[in-house]
This record gives structure tokens, C-alpha cells and sequence, in this order.
């Protein structure tokens, strides 16, 4: 049986209204079929079509919607250009597909008025992005980036997601699939070496593990989840920004640290998304009475501003 905590079904009760993310795949089939074998019912099977594989892209959708209909369920369907938005905006097809996603899925809970989403990640998806933000230079923040229940703000629209699984193995949910006699589609682009994150599954980690003659994926889900909870109590040590604008002199009195942190949660409070270390650093420059600059450029084409000793973001 997949193996979800204990005290799930009090945070959030089977008789609860949730979205729930299903890409067609083994590990959104299988959250799906164990979320209604725990007596979940009042599901909104939401999926998006990322129109990157042609007609298996299509063959997917097809294969969701019969699935949400032998459940009766409700679903939510919607494509996206995910790589025409990727060159647009010099994103990842990764990093684009995510963002398309969430805007996906913020759409749905605002027509649907149900702001909780389920998403089947799991233990090695956890493992796989902390050493991926660990060697794009991530902070605590990132290497936390993959937790059980996040907040994420997006088109105005406050989600709560919930990852059931991540403390789940791959393993765990292919015997699951197989002793349930579940279908799934399987993406033959997770074999594909070119994606950073398939080569972090397929031969980083296995090097890794050959190496040092010894596991490392409990090792790094455990760092990743002491991260998570470290991330979540300083969360709420740092203030929520009241209004549209930063304070200079409030935010200079603070140790590098939290300015560091009261900077990102506004960003991200203002729907900024894809914010790294350069960003915050850019913004924490404007603090500086002496600067020059008074102008950074942000992602989604914005720039922030710094006039009469306030930091506010323009298009």
C-alpha cells in the first residue's frame, strides 16, 4: 500500500472538495486510484496537455478523460504551447511546463472555488530537485523546495499544494501499480539523457551510488526534509509585506539573511516567479543609499524601481 501520513486525513478529510493533477502517468494514476481508495470523492481530475509529443500528447488526454469517467469524476482539461512559451520567455521546457501548470491549475481552482491541488511526486522526484537546485547554487529555500504542503500564489489566486506521496519511493508506487492492475501512459521522453533532471536520475545518481559504494537517496530525502522544515518555521519568522511597496529603511535594519528572505517572499507575493539568487542579491543592492542604480529588470518582462525610499515593482 502507498504510504501516506498519519495525520493526512485530519489536515485534509475525505469529505473535502480537491483538485487533483493527473498527468496520465504511473505516479498521478496511482495517487489517484489511492486517494479514492481512502474514500476521497469530491475530485476535480485536472489535466493539461503541454502539446510537446504530438499525438501522444493528445493520446494522454484521451487516456485521462476515460479514466476521470470510470471514476465519475469531474475533469479539467487545458493545452498550452509549452514550447513556444519556453523560447519566449528563455525558460527551460522543465521550468516552462511548471509554469504552465500552475497557471493551469490556478485557472481551475478559481472557476472551481477549491484552492487545493494534489500532485503525485514522490521520494526520488524530491531527491532528483534538491541536487538540482544544489548545484544551481540553491539556498535552504530551494533545497526545500519540494514539500509535503506549500502555499503558492499564482494569477492572484493562492493554492495549497499537497504532495501526498513524498515519502514514497518509485519502487513503492510500481508494486502499488502492479498489485492494483492499474494503466498508465508511459512518456518515453523520461528516457531521454537530455533533460538535467533525467540525467540526474538515470546516471548522476547511479554513479553516485557506484562510487561511494553505498544508497544516497534516503541520505538526501532526509536532508531535503530537514531543509523543508527549517524552510516552513523561518517562513514564519518573516514578516508578510503590507501593501505594495518595500520600505528601505526597515528592510536595511535586518541581518542579510532575513533581508534575503523578506525580499523573496514579497517577489513571490507579487506573482514574480522564477526568482534566484542573482534577483534577490540585485534587489537587496537598492538598499544601499549610495547606488546608482535605481532600476532592476525581473523576469515576465517587470522591473522593480526604487523612488522616495520605497522599492516597488512597474511593468
Amino acid at each position: 500500500m502507498i504510504r501516506i501520513r498519519n495525520n493526512f486525513l485530519r489536515e485534509f478529510p475525505s469529505d473535502g472538495r480537491y483538485l487533483v493533477g493527473v498527468s496520465g502517468g504511473r505516479d498521478s494514476v496511482a495517487l489517484l486510484d489511492s486517494l479514492i481508495v481512502a474514500g476521497y470523492k469530491n475530485l476535480t481530475v485536472c489535466h493539461l496537455n503541454h502539446q510537446l509529443r504530438a499525438r501522444s500528447s493528445e493520446a494522454d488526454a484521451r487516456f485521462v478523460e476515460k479514466l476521470a469517467a470510470s471514476h465519475h469524476l469531474p475533469i479539467a482539461n487545458g493545452t498550452a504551447n509549452v514550447r513556444a512559451l519556453a523560447r519566449k520567455k528563455k525558460l527551460s521546457i522543465e521550468t516552462a511546463g511548471r509554469e504552465a501548470r500552475y497557471k493551469f491549475f490556478a485557472g481551475v481552482a478559481k472557476r472551481t472555488r477549491c484552492r487545493t491541488i494534489f500532485l503525485g511526486h514522490h521520494a526520488d522526484d524530491v531527491v532528483e530537485t534538491f541536487l538540482i537546485n544544489l548545484f544551481r547554487g540553491s539556498g535552504t529555500a530551494g533545497l526545500a523546495g519540494m514539500r509535503e504542503v506549500s502555499r503558492r500564489r499564482v494569477d492572484n489566486v493562492d493554492l495549497t499544494v499537497v504532495r501526498p506521496l513524498v515519502a514514497t519511493w518509485r519502487s513503492e508506487i510500481d508494486r502499488y501499480v502492479r498489485s492494483r492492475h492499474l494503466k498508465f501512459r508511459e512518456d518515453k521522453s523520461n528516457r531521454d539523457p537530455a533533460p538535467l533532471r533525467n540525467r540526474i536520475r538515470l546516471r548522476i545518481i547511479p554513479y553516485l551510488e557506484k562510487s561511494l559504494g553505498r544508497k544516497i537517496r534516503q541520505s538526501l530525502w532526509r536532508a531535503a526534509m530537514i531543509a523543508a522544515e527549517e524552510e516552513a518555521w523561518i517562513e514564519k519568522q518573516v514578516p508578510n509585506s503590507i501593501g505594495s511597496d518595500l520600505a528601505v529603511s526597515s528592510l536595511r535594519d535586518l541581518p542579510a539573511a532575513l533581508q534575503r528572505r523578506q525580499i523573496l517572499k514579497w517577489l513571490r507575493s507579487r506573482d514574480i516567479g522564477n526568482v534566484g539568487f542573482d534577483v534577490v542579491e540585485n534587489v537587496r543592492s537598492l538598499l544601499d543609499c549610495d547606488a546608482r542604480i535605481a532600476k532592476i529588470n525581473l523576469p515576465q518582462n517587470r522591473h522593480l524601481r526604487r523612488r522616495a525610499k520605497k522599492i516597488f515593482i512597474t511593468d
